[in-house]
């Protein structure tokens, strides 16, 4: 390891109290989506920069169009920082939007508590974290004071939950950014290189509410729309047989993730909505995966008398997938974490499905690494007491930030 590597790490640790402290005050203003009121987070954001000597750019998405897409408010964030002509802008992305905390935990959701050198809180792990790894890499790297080209952007954004169309595909439709590489929020002991891409759609199973006691006069929407059901979930076996060629990556998957539907115990439902999910691996076609949903639902109650269907596509994201350039990436992060964990950490796919996808899209070079454990499960992201382990930070900044310095140095 040269000095200017060493100064970097001797940086990070030196400040490491501080960046715990930071991520405590991102943690703790809630950003739960829905309902999606995440302007004032983003607010709070920009405030903290600003101590650093840095302006974050405040972009806020229409009111009319964050409404319409189911939320309150959405203020993105752009935080340039360029450096000589010559190297590339390296966009770093986290977001800020979180579900609900729901039931089970035994630490505040937004308390930010650190307890046996964990840091417990919704959003602690995803990926909250990553606006202080972010932040806190870019920090050391320009403390060296070295000669630096190209550019770092940091786009802090508030969709990934909904599906990131007015996050970083909002930014990126409205041309306020063109980076040549990105990465976007992950965890430290794996780069994810390619992602599932997912369908979400809403069925609306129309029939004729009756009373119960007559259910001959009615058309039970219940009825038919476990047919939908059953022939969803009969696809399962299928599906299994499906396999992806990406490490990490498995079959495709499919579920109904909610059911609303009738009126009344004693009343014939007239009406069910099912919300469905259907991840596809990355080497599907989604248009042809969404035309044979549709077609099995459409079958499913086909002949029915007084049945009719609606189907309204939620989401459709594309897969990510690596591209020309995100070699580069990949070999940095992984060198730097064989010496900053003192392990080979593999190159992978995951079955999620993340904002990276939107710079992929647009053919930006994008791997997902940042703060977190080796597996989802181990950090209840999206569960009771999610958490951090702070020394998975600290050493995923290092990691971004020698990455940086490989990226950007003179």
């Amino acid at each position: 390891m040269d000095t200017q590597q060493q100064q970097l790490l001797d940086w990070i640790d030196a400040h490491f109290d501080e960046e715990v402290a930071f991520l405590q005050s991102v943690v703790r203003i809630p950003t739960d989506t829905p309902p999606g009121n995440n302007a004032p987070h983003a607010e709070a954001v920009a405030d903290m920069v600003s101590r650093f000597g840095w302006q974050a750019e405040r972009h806020a998405v229409p009111a009319e169009a964050v409404r319409d897409y189911g939320m309150e408010s959405i203020t993105n964030l752009i935080v340039r920082r360029p450096y000589a002509a010559g190297g590339p802008t390296v966009a770093l992305n986290a977001h800020g939007d979180v579900v609900p905390p729901g039931e089970g935990w035994t630490h505040p959701p937004y308390g930010a508590e650190v307890e046996d050198g964990y840091l417990y809180g919704r959003a602690a792990a995803v990926s909250k974290s990553d606006f202080a790894t972010y932040i806190f890499a870019v920090r050391a790297l320009e403390a060296l004071g070295a000669p630096l080209k190209g550019g770092v952007e940091l786009h802090f954004t508030y969709d990934e939950e909904f599906g990131g169309l007015l996050g970083p595909g909002w930014l990126l439709e409205q041309k306020l950014s063109a980076p040549d590489l990105v990465i976007a929020a992950g965890f430290s002991y794996q780069v994810v290189t390619a992602h599932n891409a997912c369908l979400q759609l809403e069925v609306t199973v129309h029939g004729k509410a009756g009373h119960g006691a007559m259910p001959e006069t009615a058309h039970d929407a219940l009825q038919a729309a476990t047919r939908i059901l059953n022939a969803i979930y009969g696809q399962l076996p299928e599906l299994k047989k499906i396999k992806s060629g990406v490490p990490g990556i498995d079959s495709p998957t499919m579920l109904v993730g909610r059911i609303d539907g009738g009126t009344n115990t004693n009343v014939v439902p007239g009406k069910v909505v099912l919300k469905m999910d259907r991840r596809m691996i990355p080497e599907e076609d989604p248009a042809a995966v969404e035309a044979g949903v549709r077609a099995l639902i459409e079958d499913a109650v086909a002949g029915l008398p007084g049945i009719r269907v609606e189907i309204r596509r939620l989401l459709l994201s594309q897969a990510l997938r690596p591209l020309p350039g995100s070699e580069r990436l990949v070999q940095s992060l992984q060198r730097h974490a064989q010496t900053v964990l003192g392990e080979q950490i593999p190159a992978v796919g995951t079955p999620l499905y993340a904002d990276a996808r939107l710079y992929g899209e647009r053919g930006i070079p994008a791997v997902m690494y940042g703060a977190g454990p080796r597996t989802v499960p181990e950090s209840n992201a999206k569960k009771a007491d999610e958490k951090l382990a702070l020394e998975d930070l600290r050493k995923a900044t290092k990691v971004v930030a020698l990455t940086l310095l490989d990226l950007l140095s003179v």
